[in-house]
């Protein structure tokens, strides 16, 4: 919905920032509030991923591109929710994470806030080859910039047709059983619902 916000930083609290943009305040929840400051009248652009759920409609926000991206990936993985994706964030760089998840590194995964054992072997089995976009320059010569763009665009209009889902009220078990067939197509955010219900309501 928004891909980011531009504005000044009007307050920082514990868990998200107030940006300001033409007299309007948004709260955003970041990994790091406190990476921002307030002392200073400077513009800056936060990435914005807004999250919604039958219990919760929420704006999160990202310094980078590719904390956003990797927040998004982390929302797909069984037993990692925003809050759980946030923590990972605001304790690990990207580039870092994926390493780990790559190399299969459960002894560092679990050191985030809130994985344990299982849930990092499932971060290694859900994500595993699956985040180059998030740092390209992990995977070398092996996506090109033009193929990178339109794999992000899939996976962001796929992601928010699986989110829509499950705020309809569609378990995670149901969605997994059809996502494998849904990814092989590259279509929109409606056309992967339409196709969804199609399959789930056979």
């Amino acid at each position: 919905m928004y891909e980011y916000i531009k504005g000044r930083i009007d307050y920082i609290g514990p868990e998200f920032i107030v940006i300001e943009n033409n007299g309007i305040g948004y709260q955003i929840l970041t990994p790091n509030p406190f990476r921002y400051s307030t002392e200073s009248n400077l513009e800056v652009q936060i990435f914005t991923y807004h999250y919604v759920r039958e219990d919760i409609s929420a704006l999160y926000g990202f310094s980078t591109r590719q904390e956003k991206l990797l927040f998004i990936k982390l929302l797909n993985v069984t037993g990692i929710g925003p809050k759980g994706a946030l923590a990972v964030l605001a304790t690990g760089e990207p580039g870092q994470v994926v390493q780990a998840i790559e190399n299969e590194d459960e002894a560092f995964l679990v050191k985030f806030p809130g994985v344990g054992k299982k849930t990092a072997r499932q971060m290694i089995l859900d994500l595993k080859g699956k985040l180059p976009e998030v740092v390209p320059d992990f995977f070398p010569n092996l996506f090109t910039a033009e193929r990178l763009a339109e794999e992000e665009e899939r996976n962001t209009e796929f992601d928010e047709a699986i989110l829509a889902l499950q705020a309809l009220g569609y378990s995670d078990r149901e969605l997994k059983k059809i996502s494998k067939d849904l990814k092989k197509e590259r279509l929109t955010t409606d056309q992967y619902i339409k196709q969804a219900l199609q399959k789930l309501l056979k």
